[in-house]
């Protein structure tokens, strides 16, 4: 009696096992180490760890890596070869990138690497690193549409992406060590500096009215100020999104804060206050030439890439939400079984929906009884917690609120916590309407079946007329009694309609 509803890309068989893998990323200023959990199709940190190397310090002047830093490096990395191998990673991917790259001793520096750890040590090209931060971006965002601008200590990688593909590209010695080293910390020095070198690729400039990306650290640390200075309700980094004037005019306040006043704000070392200014100076200047629709802050870049280059491709065909919900129902001994039959279930409910909202309402049916090991009093709040604040699920923050609250209200009732409030308030009424539509239907649902696959599929929902109703076999024990009769009432209640139980 279940309704059909095509739904969005996902995998029903059991998930195959996958061993961790490690990404090792040499960079200008820092040497950092990532151990994914498996080759599953959202990058799944396991371990993270970075140390300030700065091997590229001093580089525009020397044309040397810095030799204090070559020998961190090769302490750093051996410890984190170490680490991985001891987590029982099936393989270590050893990157290194613009320094390495670009100093006359770097290819001795990563042969020695080599040697000393026992690991292949791949020095990227400046189009191999645009490439992969880009993949990284697209890793989060399968439908990402404008330009990504990753950047690093040594260099400013630019791509153009669209239709899940790279286009133009380029990579500038524009990276915050340089940056500083070339204009002695001079401002209008480096601005002069900053546009000389994208003056040179007009590209840039014709990729507009879309969306700009920024990766890297410097800029998920400006992302940091910018939130702290809207009181924004969301301390998320993951897809934090200004519109064009608001990020400008944001960044002309920052930059005259006091370094005292950063200090005060959380997340933000004290290695990055130093260059922040600069940071700030090179994304407002491409915001001002490529003229942006809107500016996203993206947690994915050159490592994640690596990552999702890695991924079988059947793998890499997956939704990344749709995909991770799954997982997340595994790990919690939910069925993502039931979770499809619930969501083709309720689909009378919600006609004329997008593929976005459709897929939202996906991941909520997938997600809805794994936090059953929660105390009752507290499921509702930990369920809207954990959405919200997942730092990889690769959603705007609106669509994040949305099934945070999605989640809240199968388990919940009214907003009575701040933090519940300041969800709504990212949100249009209608949309609210529709989440908590959601949440009392995954309620009614689960009183049906107690979640188990196979049951509500024999049953049927929908909107005739001026009623609600539900259809149920007749005769049969599971549908005598029970609190779903209750259930039915208050989601009638809700959409305006009257409740009925139809038994044939």
């Amino acid at each position: 009696m279940g309704s059909k509803e095509s739904a969005p890309s996902s995998v029903l068989e059991p998930a195959p096992r996958f061993k961790p893998v490690a990404v090792i990323d040499v960079g200008s200023n820092s040497v950092r180490l990532v151990v994914y959990s498996g080759l599953t199709r959202t990058p799944i940190p396991l371990h993270n760890e970075k140390v300030i190397c700065a091997l590229g310090k001093g580089l525009e002047k020397s044309g040397q890596l810095n030799s204090e830093g070559v020998g961190m490096a090769f302490d750093t990395v051996a410890r984190f070869v170490k680490i991985a191998r001891s987590l029982g990673v099936e393989r270590i991917d050893t990157l290194a990138t613009a320094a390495v790259r670009d100093a006359e001793d770097g290819a001795a520096f990563a042969k020695a690497l080599e040697k000393r750890c026992d690991i292949k040590v791949q020095i990227l090209t400046g189009k191999q690193e645009a490439r992969r931060s880009a993949l990284g971006v697209l890793c989060g965002i399968p439908d990402a549409d404008g330009v990504v601008a990753d950047l690093g200590g040594g260099s400013l990688e630019l791509v153009q992406i669209g239709g899940g593909e790279m286009s133009e590209h380029t990579t500038l010695p524009l990276g915050l060590l340089r940056l500083t080293e070339a204009s002695d910390g001079n401002r209008a020095e480096a601005l002069s500096i900053i546009n000389k070198a994208l003056d040179k690729h007009k590209w840039v400039s014709k990729a507009r009215d879309k969306t700009l990306f920024a990766v890297g650290g410097a800029w998920r640390s400006l992302a940091r100020v910018c939130i702290a200075q809207m009181d924004y309700p969301l301390h998320v980094l993951d897809n934090f999104t200004l519109d064009r004037a608001q990020a400008i005019s944001l960044f002309d306040v920052i930059s005259r804060l006091s370094p005292k006043s950063l200090e005060q704000i959380k997340g933000i070392s004290r290695s990055r206050l130093a260059t922040l200014p600069l940071a700030a100076a090179v994304l407002e200047r491409l915001l001002e030439i490529n003229k942006p629709k809107v500016l996203v802050f993206s947690i994915y870049g050159m490592r994640e890439g690596q990552f999702f280059k890695s991924l079988p491709d059947n793998i890499r065909k997956q939704d990344p939400l749709v995909s991770l919900a799954e997982e997340i129902a595994r790990g919690a001994g939910r069925s993502p079984a039931a979770g499809h039959e619930t969501f083709e279930w309720m689909s009378p409910l919600f006609k004329d929906e997008s593929p976005r909202l459709k897929k939202l309402r996906l991941a909520a049916c997938l997600l809805r009884d794994v936090w059953w090991t929660e105390h009752p009093d507290y499921r509702a709040e930990q369920a809207f917690l954990r959405v919200l604040r997942l730092p990889f699920l690769g959603l705007g923050h609106e669509d994040r609120a949305g099934l945070a609250l999605a989640l809240y209200y199968r388990y919940g009732s009214g907003p009575s916590e701040p933090i519940i409030k300041q969800a709504h308030a990212l949100l249009q009424e209608s949309r609210v309407h529709r989440v908590q539509t959601i949440g009392l239907a995954l309620r009614l649902a689960y009183a049906l079946s107690a979640g188990a696959p196979g049951v509500v599929k024999r049953t049927s929902l929908k909107i005739t007329g001026a009623s609600l109703v539900l259809t149920v076999p007749d005769g049969d024990p599971l549908f005598k009694s029970g609190p779903y009769l209750r259930r039915v009432k208050r989601i009638a209640d809700h959409l305006g309609l009257e409740g009925r139980i139809d038994r044939v």
